[in-house]
């Protein structure tokens, strides 16, 4: 069930609310939490109820090695192992799952390659979120050994995986900013202002996604999937518009999965903050998907050693992370080749922070936004020939030549990039992108404060609220798409 849905919009959003604090009213507290949970199941399962006993499965695993870790000597003797043999089998039996469904066809295909030898590949389809519900319990299994949970309650566990605004496309949770909000007293009545604030956020967000990055899609595709060449102009359109296309179908999907989840007084992480600002690439990458930023910080990078050791050393673990990173978001040589772009420009930042080097902050900005804006190509490229047709268009070995319609003076907004096609909202939805993305306060950077409520005021109820009809009405119209990170 997609969050830029009529069903989930109309119907499984306001069922779900209403139900739940029906029961808490009753002081039913464990049936609302139990609902929640069957409510986040049946929302993933609305894609393929196939894979729910995957989810189950997993959970129902990780769940009894995280408690047995956090109870210490009584897993090893109903193991037989030691702590840590019983957390590399945790942590295996994920890596094995994400190997299975994620990287199976990938491995075999380049062992076919390497060793010149025909394979039947498995087809298996990707299960919707495996990537973010694997790594949220690899990390829960991590932290119940270092002896940092506190939990052994299976329903409040069940809930804080399946919790279905950041089930689908994260952000990436930690159990201690989560679980305690569901144990909390106060969470469990209404709370108007969080009420208003989420749908502040949730308008945002479903704004961001249809009015903005579905339009930009048109862009894109066209000149990554259809057009065998592209010149000058055409190839930094194009490139340009994945770039917004990814910032603002990602980020709307969080303001919304924030939004949606404020709705029932529960505070996830802010996963972006203007990360289209950063003067650096580090600085980028502590604004782009901050949890999994985070996550490969704590559980891979800190853990190899991070900064901590010789240069060369330092340089290796970047490049590690990165490369990993990149796998992670898919089984291509392409993602691969992405990480490794953003692990090398990491090391480079790093050695020239080292020798003390200094630039300014205009200069900065320009290097990184175009340095990650030409990294977005190859991420979205299908094979290296894709990428290879944009960059040699933005580098002019195509030509620079202005579109008809501009060079003639005759401005025809509904096809004025020549090739590229779209009706008006395509290039307004270009200039709005640029706009808010370098512009503005980050949404969430303003609706998650504290003082949130005090920007409340009509004028802004007003301004969201036409924004989310008209945002409505042109999903409704429309065929709704799904948001990119679901592939991922």
């Amino acid at each position: 069930m997609l969050f830029n849905s009529a069903e989930f919009i109309l119907a499984f959003l306001p069922l779900t609310f209403i139900v739940y604090f029906w029961l808490n009213h009753r002081r039913l507290v464990v049936a609302g939490k139990s609902w929640l949970v069957l409510a986040s199941l049946f929302f993933y399962g609305w894609w393929n109820i196939a894979y729910l006993p995957l989810i189950l499965v997993s959970l129902l695993v990780n769940f009894a090695i995280g408690s047995g870790l956090a109870r210490g000597e009584g897993a090893v003797r109903l193991t037989g192992l030691g702590r840590k043999p019983l957390l590399w089998a945790g942590i295996g039996f994920n890596l094995a799952l994400l190997g299975y469904y994620k990287y199976a066809d990938f491995f075999l295909g380049n062992l076919a390659t390497l060793g010149g030898f025909e394979v039947e590949l498995q087809g298996v389809v990707l299960p919707l979120a495996i990537s973010f519900f694997t790594f949220t319990q690899i990390a829960y299994l991590v932290d119940s050994y270092r002896g940092e949970t506190r939990e052994y309650d299976l329903l409040n566990y069940a809930l804080f995986v399946t919790f279905f605004p950041h089930l689908i496309a994260g952000p990436i949770v930690h159990h201690r900013e989560i679980m305690p909000q569901f144990a909390a007293v106060a969470n469990l009545v209404r709370r108007y202002r969080n009420i208003v604030l989420g749908l502040f956020l949730f308008s945002i967000g479903l704004a961001k996604k249809v009015l903005i990055a579905d339009n930009l899609a048109v862009w894109a595709s066209a000149g990554f999937d259809q057009a065998t060449e592209l010149n000058f102009f055409e190839a930094w359109f194009t490139s340009l518009a994945y770039t917004f296309q990814l910032y603002f179908d990602f980020s709307g999907y969080t303001d919304m999965a924030l939004g949606a989840s404020l709705l029932f007084n529960i505070r996830l992480p802010i996963n972006f903050d203007s990360p289209y600002r950063a003067t650096s690439i580090r600085d980028f990458w502590r604004r782009w998907h901050i949890s999994l930023s985070r996550f490969l910080r704590d559980y891979l990078y800190i853990p190899l050693g991070g900064g901590r050791r010789s240069p060369p050393r330092v340089y290796l673990n970047l490049g590690v992370t990165f490369l990993l990173g990149g796998l992670w978001h898919g089984a291509t040589w392409m993602f691969v080749l992405w990480g490794a772009m953003h692990g090398l420009a990491m090391a480079v930042h790093r050695a020239w922070r080292d020798v003390g080097l200094r630039m300014p902050g205009w200069l900065g900005w320009l290097l990184t936004f175009n340095f990650v804006n030409a990294a977005w190509v190859v991420f979205r490229a299908q094979d290296l020939d894709a990428a290879l047709k944009v960059y040699r268009g933005m580098l002019g070995l195509n030509g620079i030549v202005l579109p008809e319609r501009l060079a003639s003076g005759q401005v025809d907004f509904s096809q004025w990039l020549g090739r590229l096609p779209g009706d008006v909202f395509v290039p307004l939805a270009f200039v709005a992108a640029m706009i808010l993305a370098g512009w503005p306060r980050n949404s969430t950077g303003v609706w998650m404060r504290a003082d949130a409520w005090n920007r409340a005021t009509p004028g802004w109820a007003a301004l969201y609220g036409a924004m989310a009809c008209i945002a409505l009405l042109s999903l409704f119209a429309s065929r709704y798409s799904e948001f990119i990170y679901f592939n991922f």
